[in-house]
């Protein structure tokens, strides 16, 4: 049967096909306009590392002086080296890394290139095992590493290609402002949207080129980048950031379990007291333990532009839709007379209500190839601009489908009012008046 409605919905289409060019184009616009929209915030808010992200927590500690405090104020975003240190030393997660961002000049070793910066990542050894990061060739340091303050490094797939030619360069020497680092790893490609671990850098930046050690680092006085905040006399200088009232360290814990996470809770609370009582901290114990989803929608990660502009969109979809409703209302009535006589054929009226509902999805699924088209030329234009997320706006299969169904969707439900319409004519006048 539905073979047969579609081959009578085929046969209408084509009977005029100025008015189903202009059903197909109205569904068409709405579909590539808010599939663009949709895509975009489907990539820009999506799960950095799916099936794990529930187990990673950022927590938070108050550890300022008593200048401009009010009671319940959100804790500073960073920690200190003293906390952090102490943090990642307690053990109190099943893992945990600390870090910060920066920027490391590397001396190719081949004579023809140039020397370069890249974007570093100065963090501690069960970040990779941590954050589920892949390898190409080796592995992260370890703990023994971190303590030793070893020159040892990870590199990005990009960076290996170009220095190494994309060969195993694993206890190959990089070297770094005059330092001889040995590779230990070299990570796939991966580029965990957004850039979770460090907003401070930029909510979808891509990766760091280069990790290395936290502790060697600090020994080498490598540059850091990123936010830093300071009070009482601490000053900022980076030859103190060891002993320095300043707050400039991300540090991520993973808690494998309700149980662990209230036990966790409890202890930045006792921490925060322990160090009251010694005197570094002056304010009431002030602590956050957000999951990493929490974090990034405390932190407004999605750009409010982006979420105003897949509203906007569906709002044209609607309308575009109120316009196919009309178009297709004038047409099923106009078939009044080629209703009426399948009616007095004996067709019920489920019958007609169904092969017009079909040749409603005819136009959907046509729309919907149209819609793509459009979706793609948007998300190509999207690509070119000047935005850091600009780069991921891509097209993946889950949307694509979405795109099909989301048409088909739209187009029976805007046939639903014209179908019903055209199955309340009486076959009888119909055929009085043929």
């Amino acid at each position: 049967m539905f073979q047969y409605y579609l081959d009578l919905a085929l046969r209408s289409l084509r009977r005029n096909k100025a008015l189903t060019a202009l059903m197909v184009f109205a569904v068409a616009l709405g579909i590539g306009a808010s599939m663009t929209t949709l895509t975009v915030f489907h990539v820009l808010s999506g799960d950095p590392i799916p099936g794990s992200s529930g187990t990673l927590f950022y927590p938070q500690l108050d550890p300022q002086d008593k200048d401009g405090y009010e009671p319940g104020k959100e804790p500073p975003a960073q920690v200190t080296w003293i906390d952090g240190m102490n943090l990642l030393k307690a053990h109190r997660g099943t893992r945990q890394a600390l870090m910060a961002g920066g920027a490391v000049p590397v001396q190719p070793a081949q004579s023809g290139m140039d020397p370069f910066f890249s974007d570093a990542r100065y963090t501690t050894a069960d970040f990779f095992a941590m954050f589920k990061a892949p390898f190409l060739y080796g592995h992260g340091w370890n703990a023994a590493d971190d303590d030793a303050k070893a020159r040892v490094v990870v590199i990005t797939r990009e960076l290996n290609d170009k220095l190494f030619g994309g060969k195993d360069s694993t206890g190959q020497t990089l070297r770094i402002k005059d330092t001889g680092f040995r590779v230990v790893g070299v990570l796939d490609s991966w580029r965990p949207n957004p850039h979770f671990y460090d907003l401070n850098m930029g909510g979808y930046r891509a990766l760091e080129d280069v990790f290395l050690p936290l502790t060697t680092f600090r020994d080498l006085r490598l540059d850091r980048n990123g936010s830093m905040d300071c009070w009482g006399r601490g000053g900022g200088d980076d030859e103190h950031l060891e002993t320095a009232t300043c707050v400039w360290l991300q540090f991520w814990v993973q808690l494998d379990g309700a149980s662990q996470v209230a036990a966790y809770k409890d202890y930045l609370t006792h921490y925060s007291q322990e160090q009251q009582s010694l005197g570094r901290f002056q304010r009431p114990p002030n602590v956050r333990l957000r999951s990493l989803m929490e974090w990034l929608d405390f932190n407004k990660v999605v750009p409010s532009d982006v979420r105003l502009q897949v509203y906007l969109a569906f709002g044209f979809l609607l309308v575009c839709l109120v316009n196919t409703v009309g178009l297709m209302l004038a047409k099923f009535m106009r078939r009044a007379g080629e209703l009426g006589v399948r009616r007095a054929l004996g067709a019920s009226r489920r019958n007609v209500f169904a092969q017009l509902l079909v040749e409603s999805g005819v136009i959907g699924l046509a729309g919907g190839i149209g819609g793509l088209g459009l979706a793609l030329l948007g998300l190509w234009a999207v690509r070119h601009q000047p935005s850091d997320y600009a780069k991921l706006a891509q097209l993946d299969p889950a949307m694509l489908l979405t795109t099909f169904a989301l048409a088909v969707g739209a187009s029976l439900l805007a046939g639903l009012l014209p179908a019903w319409r055209a199955c309340q004519v009486t076959p009888a006048l119909q055929l009085k008046s043929n």
